[in-house]
């Protein structure tokens, strides 16, 4: 078993084990060239560049082959070769460590390639978790056990209280209260009744069901979103598709102008074949671009290390540099921008009874519920202090809300109720609902005595964040909710975004972060359900909330804000364009080094030993320059 475990675990990381083993054998390798080991360390940094060098020229001949296009891979392995042979032919193994390195540094990019593919697998793993694997179905008056996909459009499904419901379906009998908050993102469960579609993913309530399955589990919400991460995160960006080209590119150009070199010199310039060869594979060496390509990556994974710190999750360096050039940012509302939990925001007794009252007998009534608005009303009675008597006889009426009797007297709390009340628990309640707040109206017997407004706040946070956001020049804002038009008017007001989009399922958050990137280019989404995934999965930049977070949005993110604080956005964006801004220095000092190390080669004021050493200092000088995104 344990063989079998370490096999498995081998095969997921052979990339990393690969980079990781090959920066060892040069270590050694250097060791055994300072103890004079010579015929050691030439065995060793031989295992060194097939172990490092593989992947890369397989890949670089696979281009070669198959598309008849040079690459990076390739080029990095005719240098290194190049400064092997070099070093065999002048008796200098400290240039076959040389060529080492520039393979060691190609290595560790594949492994990091390789860790973001694995990432999309899990991804979509996550997500096929969220529904159960069985559904509980009705042939013939009896309960049947079968599988998810051995469901059939027509087929009945039970579904008991407090159970994830596994398919989408119409409810046949039945009423219940569904909890819709990881699929559409509501803050309030739906009550749902006959006739009225649920979906799979979410909870069921107290009620029980009978569902029809009227589509094929394959064409449910929840597949839908899964398909949507699926195509979100295997197209590439088009910064991706420019590096790649230019890569190509640059692997064309020199490998030219190393054959150019090789060849027409002793014709143009009198040069003999030695002092020919010699130059070119100066030249082989100066134009590696180890430099250039440490130019990125040190500085990308030194800001991920700032990040981490301040508690800033990046899950890949590409994410760094891309949060730095961000225009427009998407917010989902429910746990990203609200707090995500009901709480009671108002008290209105009527005339001649005060708001302990009206707060004791709801609390009372509500003592047995499970429904997040009871919990909230008796949350607020214990912070109060209020203490409740017992009921009796209480049954809720789904869509309606709880009845039951205090000290033998019928008390309801719910929805409007069609008892005569003052008009100025009318105008309230209207001001309310205005705003945003979710009613309650409170009677005893025939009498109306209050109402409770619940609401989901907004985070303490929210307004500071919004308002460093605007400072630091993003263009737009947006909310993306699945909450009423109401309700997300309201926070939009208090929170003055520029964008409100309501009432939204998983595929029409995408929808508008597709449009968004048309107008803007770099667009974040901001989340935290698996309402969120495909929309985060799309985004330019998706970003998480660590605490609240669903594993679903987790996985699907970029970057993930561990404390789910806000605040830690604009730090992002702030660490982004630093992080853009020495990477351009890196790569403006790189490829300036390289051309006057050409232009001293070809003008022979250069010999191998200086030519590696300034190579080899320019990547140095890089990388400590990246390193400043420690501080």
């Amino acid at each position: 078993m344990a063989q079998i475990t370490l096999s498995k675990l081998f095969q997921k990381y052979t990339d990393a084990y690969a980079a990781a083993i090959c920066g060892i054998l040069v270590i050694f390798g250097w060791l055994c060239l300072y103890f004079n080991w010579s015929g050691l360390a030439l065995l060793i940094l031989t295992a060194a560049y097939v172990i490092g060098g593989y992947e890369s020229t397989k890949e670089g001949l696979t281009t070669l082959w198959r598309e008849k296009e040079l690459d990076v891979d390739l080029l990095m392995i005719i240098a290194a070769l190049g400064a092997a042979n070099l070093g065999l032919w002048q008796r200098d193994y400290y240039l076959i460590i040389d060529g080492a390195i520039l393979i060691l540094i190609f290595a560790i990019s594949g492994a990091l390639e390789s860790f973001a593919r694995k990432r999309t697998e899990r991804n979509i793993k996550s997500l096929m978790e969220v529904t159960p694997d069985t559904a509980r179905v009705i042939h013939d008056g009896r309960e049947k056990q079968i599988t998810i996909a051995q469901l059939q459009v027509g087929d009945i499904v039970l579904v008991k209280p407090g159970e994830m419901i596994p398919t989408d379906g119409l409810i046949l009998e039945g009423e219940t209260a569904v909890d819709q908050a990881p699929i559409t993102g509501e803050s309030i469960p739906v009550d749902k009744t006959i006739g009225d579609e649920v979906f799979a993913g979410t909870l069921n309530g107290n009620g029980v069901l009978q569902l029809k399955v009227h589509q094929h589990p394959e064409s449910s919400l929840i597949q839908r979103v899964i398909r949507l991460v699926e195509q979100a995160q295997t197209q590439a960006p088009p910064s991706q598709q420019f590096v790649e080209r230019f890569e190509r590119g640059y692997a064309k150009v020199i490998v030219f102008l190393g054959v150019i070199l090789g060849t027409l010199p002793p014709f143009v310039l009198g040069w003999d074949w030695e002092t020919t060869i010699y130059r070119m594979l100066i030249f082989l060496v100066v134009a590696s671009p180890c430099a250039l390509m440490a130019s990125i990556m040190p500085t990308l994974l030194s800001g991920m290390a700032n990040g981490a710190r301040k508690g800033i999750l990046f899950k890949n360096g590409a994410q760094l540099e891309k949060i730095g050039r961000l225009k427009a940012i998407a917010f989902d509302k429910t746990g990203t921008l609200t707090m995500g939990q009901l709480e009671v925001v108002d008290i209105i007794p009527a005339a001649q009874y005060s708001t302990e009252q009206v707060l004791e007998l709801a609390a009372a009534i509500e003592s047995g519920s499970e429904h997040p608005i009871g919990e909230a009303i008796i949350q607020a009675a214990t912070e109060a202090g209020v203490s409740w008597p017992s009921a009796t006889h209480i049954q809720a009426k789904t869509g309606r809300g709880i009845v039951g009797e205090v000290a033998g007297v019928r008390v309801t709390v719910g929805k409007a109720l069609e008892i005569p009340c003052s008009a100025e628990l009318k105008a309230a309640s209207n001001s309310l609902e205005t705003s945003g707040k979710t009613v309650v109206w409170v009677s005893l017997a025939e009498e109306v005595i209050g109402l409770i407004a619940v609401a989901d706040t907004i985070k303490p946070e929210a307004a500071n964040a919004l308002a460093s956001l605007k400072q630091l020049g993003i263009a737009a804002t947006a909310m993306l909710t699945g909450d009423n038009q109401r309700t997300a008017q309201s926070v939009a007001q208090t929170l003055n975004l520029d964008r409100i989009h309501a009432q939204l399922l998983p595929e029409d958050k995408l929808a508008v972060i597709t449009h968004l990137q048309h107008k803007y280019q770099n667009v974040a989404m901001v989340g935290d359900g698996i309402n969120d995934a495909p929309a985060l999965a799309a985004a330019t930049v998706g970003v998480a909330m660590g605490v609240s977070g669903t594993d679903v949005a987790l996985e699907s993110a970029d970057i993930i804000l561990m404390s789910d604080n806000l605040a830690k956005l604009s730090q992002a964006i702030q660490l982004g364009r630093r992080a853009n801004r020495i990477i351009k220095q890196n790569i403006t000092f790189a490829l300036s080094f390289i051309f006057l190390l050409l232009i001293a080669n070809f003008t022979g004021n250069i010999n191998m030993p200086l030519g590696v050493i300034g190579h080899e200092g320019s990547t140095v000088l890089v990388i400590l320059s990246g390193l400043r995104l420690l501080l």
